[in-house]
């Protein structure tokens, strides 16, 4: 019901900035959560963040309060993260998220996952 398609992955350096996004398409719930996970090797996927669609309430996991920021654009149907204060602990496959209703923090709630884009922190 719903395709996502992850960018703006790459390598930056520690205390550098990325900004991924993730556009959306075939949506046809009113309101959708969107959310961002990553994972790295060898390690657990873990909650990055989340918004409500259309852009409302969001939510941070306590790693990256502070330093990232999650929007979106109802106009070009894209959710973004902003990535600021990169450290080399923020390496990892970045993956969006979605699922009809309001924000959730489990990767098993959501319903449409991306293919992820890949974050490379270099120290």
């Amino acid at each position: 019901q719903v395709q996502l398609v992850e960018s703006g992955g790459g390598l930056v350096q520690a205390g550098g900035s990325l900004r991924l996004s993730c556009a959306a398409s075939g949506r046809t719930f009113s309101r959708y959560a969107v959310g961002w996970f990553r994972q790295a090797p060898g390690k657990e996927r873990e909650f990055v963040a989340a918004i409500n669609w259309p852009g409302g309430s969001t939510y941070y996991a306590d790693s990256v309060k502070g330093r990232f920021t999650i929007s979106s654009d109802n106009v070009k149907n894209t959710v973004y993260l902003q990535m600021n204060s990169l450290k080399s602990e923020d390496t990892a496959v970045y993956y969006c998220a979605a699922a009809p209703g309001s924000i959730r923090y489990y990767g098993s709630e959501y319903d449409y996952w991306g293919q992820g884009t890949q974050v490379t922190v270099s120290s």
